[in-house]
């Protein structure tokens, strides 16, 4: 296609009864003795030409970025059910932060305690019981200083006087017994986040709501676009003050949803709801609960021409075109389209290479 081109602005020739008028104004200044250079002197302009903002024409990679929002908060919310009849005389407030060997609440005023593991309590236990939740219960009175037993999977003489020297550091009876319902095992300390139950009320249900200590940022990710979702895959996070952090999707799930259309009808959506942890956690410390954006890699193209996305130029045939850079002059030239991603567009084109220059308006 021809090409369309910048060149510089050229004065024109003064005309010849412009230059008569200057004569005859000249004569008179003379008989008057006055200079009409003063007058007219101007200082010499100078020639200017306008230089374009630029941009290189290069190779690269383009990776797509989809953005979804996301909430940051703790993660999922568990239910702390309580397995002891009687009336609950202590309870936790919401925010408060349990590690091993603390109160998780009261029963008849006496504290039900978190251990770590992963086995749940399922029975009480007592000399000559034997099996791995015998051996989660030694390691963790191992872990909070006790001793004089092994830690095996037989409940012994010995484990029951560790088990006394602990109940009696609780102000519980000393029974030597652990009996079901007076501990609690889970994987790590936890932060409680409803507590429902007043004082006084039975013991028997739900005490209270908890969740992992660990922030994460959780994302509704339509089916339609499931194929950016890999587990232990990286994504970009933005911060609501624009800080920009990496993550890891660390979980991904099915879940369904209701929502109601214009005509009042309700119908099940289905949607993956992702986890995703910041690689460095400290990121979040300043913030409890956000609305923050996770990017997912999309669609790449690689060893592709790329320019700026403002460097391109709506056609008046249609399409886009650049505008070359060769020297002082410039060339648009049409130009097919490709991935867009970070500020650039991949380009392709009769005689486009890389290192070449286009214009890029400023």
């Amino acid at each position: 296609m021809a090409g369309r081109r910048r060149g510089r602005g050229r004065t024109g020739k003064a005309v010849a009864g412009a230059a008569i008028a200057l004569a005859a104004a000249g004569a008179v200044a003379a008989a008057l003795g006055v200079d009409l250079r003063s007058f007219f002197a101007q200082p010499e302009a100078e020639a200017t030409e306008e230089t374009p903002s630029t941009a290189e024409i290069t190779v690269q990679t383009l990776t797509e970025t989809v953005t979804v929002d996301g909430d940051l908060g703790y993660g999922d919310t568990l239910d702390m059910a309580c397995l002891l009849n009687g009336t609950f005389t202590g309870l936790p407030a919401a925010g408060d932060v349990v590690e091993r060997g603390g109160v998780l609440y009261a029963v008849d005023d006496t504290p039900v305690v978190l251990l770590y593991g992963s086995l749940p309590a399922y029975r009480s236990l007592a000399t000559g019981a034997e099996g791995d939740d015998v051996e989660q219960l030694e390691q963790n009175l191992a872990e909070l200083g006790y001793d004089g037993f092994t830690v095996d999977d037989e409940y012994t003489d010995a484990t029951a006087d560790a088990v006394e020297q602990w109940q009696d550091d609780l102000g519980m009876e000393e029974t030597g017994r652990v009996d079901l319902g007076r501990v609690v095992f889970a994987p790590g300390a936890i932060r409680v986040d409803t507590v429902d139950p007043q004082l006084g009320a039975g013991a028997q249900g739900t005490a209270f709501a908890y969740t992992g200590l660990d922030k994460v940022v959780t994302v509704e990710v339509e089916l339609d676009d499931q194929e950016l979702v890999v587990v232990g895959g990286s994504v970009a996070i933005t911060l609501p003050d624009g800080t920009e952090a990496t993550g890891t999707v660390t979980g991904s799930e099915t879940a369904v949803t209701q929502e109601t259309g214009q005509g009042g009808e309700t119908e099940d959506v289905t949607y993956l709801e992702v986890t995703v942890a910041a690689d460095d956690a400290a990121v979040f410390d300043a913030l409890d609960q956000a609305a923050v954006d996770v990017g997912f890699a999309g669609d790449s193209a690689a060893d592709v021409l790329t320019v700026p996305v403002e460097a391109l130029l709506g056609l008046a045939e249609g399409g886009y075109g650049v505008e070359l850079v060769d020297g002082g002059d410039t060339e648009v030239v049409a130009v097919e389209t490709g991935l867009f991603a970070d500020g650039l567009v991949a380009i392709s084109g009769e005689g486009l290479a890389a290192g070449q220059a286009v214009v890029v308006p400023s």
